[in-house]
């Protein structure tokens, strides 16, 4: 039997509660039941609990945050739904090749799907805190999906995905890796540490950041560090600061 408990759906400023009732609708057909809403606009919501149905259990249980940085803080994997970026082009997989992906780490690590709001999808810093962005192909004229659409067609190709791989031993990275993927906040400490040494030492001018950090960001998502990895470059920026710090102290 699928087992979907490390898999969660992350809505963001969700402005109509009836969408919300219909995402746990589609989350349940595929059999997902952790839902997370991220400053949602009217929730809890009568029309919320009539357009869910049979879904009511994913709608009380469902937690309310008020960023996209909490709600995927202990995630090893976060995924965000969008069109292809207009800036810094994004890691980007197809719905088929996410759910292989998913299934293959969700017993290992924790994993979030993350949708955008109804009329404007998730901003640029949003989409930055995502490993991969996820494109669903549609038709050129008309390309605009409804929100629990979305959801029902990346929660289809997870529950796909899990179907076929049952009883088939995948050899995926993270079964024989040593450490844990570093999560997202372990990374958005690093991502300030690095930021802070990289002004100390005059290679970054926050005033003209040039997109460094956003690049940076990209650099690590795609490599995905793991704990151990983790603690090695904090180590490294750590040191930095040291000699910084006492360099200074001679001088004076």
């Amino acid at each position: 039997m699928l087992n979907f408990e490390n898999v969660t759906v992350v809505l963001v400023n969700t402005s109509h509660p009836g969408n919300i009732g219909a995402c746990a609708r589609a989350m349940k057909n595929m059999g997902f039941s952790r839902l997370t809403l991220v400053q949602p606009a009217d929730f809890p919501s009568g029309v919320a609990v009539g357009r869910a149905v049979s879904a009511l259990d994913i709608l009380e249980n469902a937690v309310v945050v008020e960023s996209l940085a909490e709600a995927v803080l202990d995630c090893g994997l976060v995924v965000g739904a969008s069109a292809r970026s207009r800036k810094i082009p994004w890691p980007m997989i197809s719905p088929e090749q996410l759910g292989v992906k998913v299934v293959r780490e969700m017993e290992i690590n924790k994993v979030a799907l993350v949708f955008g709001r109804e009329d404007a999808g998730l901003n640029n810093e949003e989409l930055q805190l995502c490993h991969f962005h996820v494109q669903i192909p549609t038709d050129a004229n008309y390309s605009s999906l409804n929100l629990a659409a979305a959801v029902l067609v990346v929660c289809y190709e997870l529950h796909k995905a899990g179907l076929n791989s049952e009883g088939v031993q995948a050899a995926a990275e993270d079964e024989y890796w040593d450490q844990e993927k570093a999560t997202v906040q372990e990374l958005e400490h690093f991502y300030e540490h690095l930021e802070r040494v990289m002004i100390a030492i005059k290679f970054h001018d926050p005033e003209n950041p040039r997109q460094l950090m956003q690049r940076m960001r990209r650099l690590f998502s795609r490599i995905r560090i793991d704990v151990m990895e983790m603690n090695i470059l904090r180590g490294i920026l750590s040191n930095i600061e040291f000699n910084l710090r006492d360099a200074g102290d001679q001088k004076d």
